[in-house]
């Protein structure tokens, strides 16, 4: 681990997005704002699935230190075919929280794959990305035209 002994501790946010691409059988069957399979609610479950991942972060990824976070919110939503979702981690710590925001949208857009998996396997999990990250050495935010 990185020694952080030192470091004073400061407000630190992270915002990661995963997005879900849907073949076109799936697409044309969702209504509204949620899916509803046998397995439950997709997007409850995945909400609550990247929460859990992101304050466990620190079991996952070698390395990390574990952070008790201030605040973690998941945001899914449907845009045509693709399920984008959004993780915003908060902490008052000495080091950040990219890592948590990251994990938990990534296991978020496992679970949706998981819980849709039987109606389709063309289900693509792509462009798991860090959005913005503030409050440490330097801050982030990705320019989303040139990306």
């Amino acid at each position: 681990m990185v020694d952080v002994g030192e470091k004073t501790a400061t407000d630190r946010k992270a915002h990661a997005r995963a997005i879900v691409r849907l073949p076109a059988e799936i697409a044309a069957h969702i209504s509204g704002d949620e899916i509803e399979t046998k397995k439950g609610p997709v997007f409850a479950t995945a909400i609550i699935a990247g929460v859990m991942a992101a304050k466990k972060t620190h079991e996952l990824i070698p390395f990390c230190h574990p952070l008790g976070l201030d605040n973690c919110k998941v945001a899914i939503e449907l845009q045509d075919k693709d399920i984008v979702i959004d993780c915003h981690c908060k902490v008052h710590h000495k080091t950040g929280v990219e890592m948590e925001a990251l994990t938990g949208a990534s296991v978020a857009a496992l679970t949706v794959y998981d819980m849709l998996k039987a109606m389709s396997h063309d289900i693509v999990i792509s462009e798991t990305r860090l959005i913005a990250k503030s409050g440490g050495k330097r801050d982030f935010r990705r320019n989303e035209r040139a990306s």
